[in-house]
């Protein structure tokens, strides 16, 4: 069964950020967690934030770490708890996100956080009980903002998903402002996971033709604004197009991802410090060349329509148009100033087997248009180094 569902009220100018407060009532809100990091907070978006909220009680967590984990939603649960909050604000990049998603449940549902991961079966366990959430991104990429996943090293080390509509947030206020002193890398780096997001899931193969429309109208924004953002970080135009290409992507992924996803979550959760855009962006030519040898992609002319939305020639067969697109890819992180492959960034192939595993365990393996093996994955790596 397809299932296509969007809630998620979204505001999306300027100056968003006024309507922190209306929004928090709405949802029912009066004693506010924020989530966040040192890095906003020194960035003065926490004081933004709190400005936001003249008078109102607030709890703040800003100890959130570049990838969530378990530990690290226990000391947020604890401050939730001694503030005696009803809700959660996340401010921050997709980190801060999750984990107040994490927040959400632990605060509210019983036993180990690995209890709700969807590839344990925990997605129905997770009910309305949780904290209603909601969600300021101050980096454009991940679309946490918008989605019912989230990611999180569990205390076994395992980076696993946690998927469930109850944690949806409330409202997304997409305040591109708030985006405007983001380092260079750093927008670089987000910008290509937000662009990774639409094209992975214009590939996924499931019956979903509004995410198609909104991924690949995505991927087109994303594309064409991305240099833009990175050069000159004052760019309102370009920043407030990133920010709506990282929502597009998420608002579409509920279709479903694939390999590079697989394979990013399993290498970040062996290597915690590598970020998660970048390694999309390095995995994504090895998916894409490996996706152009599925039926569905092949039939639906996915590869030759994404070229097309990024301005790149787009006739020929799938498997020319996977070369194309690969190429424009690294040419793109080059530009960027992204590393050129995985050993760049300290890996090595001693690590393939761990990363393997983690791949054919991972919930988005089972939704990429063509079935991977434990080679198959051997072989993407190999052509990401």
């Amino acid at each position: 069964m397809a299932q296509i569902l969007y809630v998620t009220n979204i505001l999306i100018e300027d100056g968003a950020l006024a309507q922190l407060a209306a929004e928090c009532t709405r949802a029912g809100i009066t004693r506010p967690l924020i989530v966040t990091d040192a890095g906003v907070k020194a960035a003065g978006l926490l004081d933004r934030a709190l400005a936001a909220l003249p008078g109102w009680p607030v709890a703040v967590f800003d100890q959130t770490p570049g990838n969530p984990n378990e530990a690290a939603v226990r000391a947020a649960v604890l401050a939730c708890k001694a503030g005696a909050c009803d809700g959660l604000i996340a401010l921050g990049g997709g980190s801060s996100i999750d984990c107040a998603k994490g927040v959400a449940i632990a605060a509210t549902h019983e036993g180990p956080l690995k209890t709700y991961a969807t590839i344990e079966g925990g997605s129905p366990k997770i009910t309305p009980a949780v904290l209603p959430l909601i969600a300021v991104p101050t980096t454009a990429g991940t679309g946490s903002e918008v989605a019912r996943g989230a990611i999180v090293i569990v205390d076994d080390g395992r980076k696993l998903g946690f998927h469930s509509w109850h944690l949806v947030p409330k409202t997304a206020i997409l305040d591109p402002s708030l985006t405007l002193g983001l380092p260079p890398l750093l927008t670089a780096a987000t910008g290509m996971d937000a662009i990774a997001h639409c094209m992975e899931t214009f590939m996924a193969p499931a019956f979903n033709p509004p995410a198609d429309g909104i991924a690949l109208d995505g991927l087109q924004r994303g594309w064409s604004h991305i240099e833009r953002a990175t050069n000159d970080g004052q760019d309102r135009e370009a920043r407030l197009n990133m920010m709506s290409a990282s929502m597009q992507g998420a608002m579409a992924f509920q279709k479903g991802l694939g390999c590079v996803h697989s394979l990013s979550h399993s290498l970040g959760g062996v290597n915690p410090r590598l970020h998660h855009g970048t390694l999309n962006a390095l995995f994504l030519p090895a998916v894409i060349a490996f996706n152009a040898g599925a039926e569905s992609v092949q039939k639906e002319r996915r590869l030759q329509r994404m070229a097309h939305a990024m301005g790149l020639q787009d006739d020929g067969d799938a498997a020319a148009s996977a070369q194309r697109l690969g190429e424009a890819i690294r040419s793109m992180n080059a530009r960027l100033g992204l590393p050129a492959g995985l050993a760049a960034l300290g890996v090595t192939e001693d690590l393939f087997d761990r990363v393997i595993q983690g791949a054919l365990a991972d919930h988005c393996h089972k939704t990429n248009p063509r079935l991977a093996s434990a080679e198959d994955y051997r072989v993407m790596l190999r052509a990401s180094m």
